[in-house]
């Protein structure tokens, strides 16, 4: 019975990894002429951040926000403008008109 088990285990397909020749060659020329081999990795390239603007918030302090500024209603209904994204890890910072 494990026998069996064995035979069929083994005949499964095994994936393989395959490297493209672009790669191969790559590796094979920096070897070769003795600089060190390429990374087998890409980093992520991110975009760079756009600026962001500062803003007078309503407690007085300066802060630089990279969002839009929005206007959105308070608790009490009122409408008020509020700069989001801002540095600190503050969503929503409302401002001084």
């Amino acid at each position: 019975m494990t026998a069996i088990a064995i035979l069929i285990l083994a005949s499964l397909p095994v994936p393989q990894v395959q490297i493209s020749n672009v790669q191969i060659s790559k590796v094979q020329v920096s070897t070769a002429i003795g600089s060190q081999p390429l990374p087998h990795f890409k980093q992520i390239a991110t975009a760079p951040r756009k600026g962001g603007v500062w803003y007078f918030a309503r407690t007085g302090h300066a802060v630089y926000c990279y969002g839009p500024v929005m206007t959105l209603p308070n608790r009490d209904g009122e409408i008020e403008r509020v700069a989001t994204f801002c540095k600190g890890n503050q969503l929503l910072v409302p401002l001084k008109d």
